[in-house]
């Protein structure tokens, strides 16, 4: 059963398990989608800051966005799982012969930079989260003020979980030129 299929006790024992996965990389990803969501709700909710035009308009012109991220956030809560599984198989694999050691070097390195891209997507949607969770707080219910403020939070810690995981999993790709485009590329939606 998918990750996101569970109920919110079975998801929360599934992190609690002794298994690697779901790991870090998961939990980013949920920060994420729980931030888009936060978001989401304000940006619906009939009052604005002022009740002014353009706010309204700017709320709404935030919704489709979110729910995109939403979306794309909580299905990278499988993958980013998936990623790490795929890991440990690469690892798990036959080395008796050297044509066996050959193999298992190449889908170690696939496995790896796979499980790197995940949290770059991850990374690549808190960026652009964090833009829409200004625009949402300088327009949205000021009593909503609190809920802007969790969201913002759970966009900036799924952005910091995601990037260590890119740099934990960095180490173990051996092409430096991917290495570094993986690594600008988290520069990159980091500062963003």
């Amino acid at each position: 059963m998918a990750l996101i299929d569970r109920t919110v006790t079975g998801f929360l024992d599934a992190f609690a398990s002794p298994d690697p996965t779901p790991g870090g990389g998961s939990a980013s990803a949920m920060a994420g989608a729980m931030a888009a969501s936060l978001l989401s709700m304000v940006a619906h909710m009939p009052k604005t800051k002022t009740n002014a035009a353009p706010e309204r308009e700017a709320l709404d012109g935030t919704q489709s966005e979110l729910a995109a991220l939403r979306a794309t956030l909580t299905a990278l809560i499988d993958r980013d799982a998936a990623a790490y599984d795929m890991v440990v198989a690469a690892y798990r694999a036959p080395k008796a012969t050297d044509d066996e050691k050959a193999a298992r070097k190449v889908a170690i390195q696939n496995a790896m930079r796979v499980a790197t891209e995940i949290p770059l997507e991850t990374m690549k949607a808190c960026a652009a989260l964090l833009r829409l969770a200004a625009v949402v707080s300088a327009n949205g219910n000021a009593n909503a003020a609190s809920d802007m403020y969790v969201a913002t939070l759970l966009a900036q810690a799924a952005m910091k979980g995601a990037r260590s995981n890119v740099d934990i999993n960095l180490g173990g790709i051996s092409d430096p030129a991917v290495a570094a485009s993986l690594k600008a590329q988290a520069d990159r939606y980091e500062h963003t």
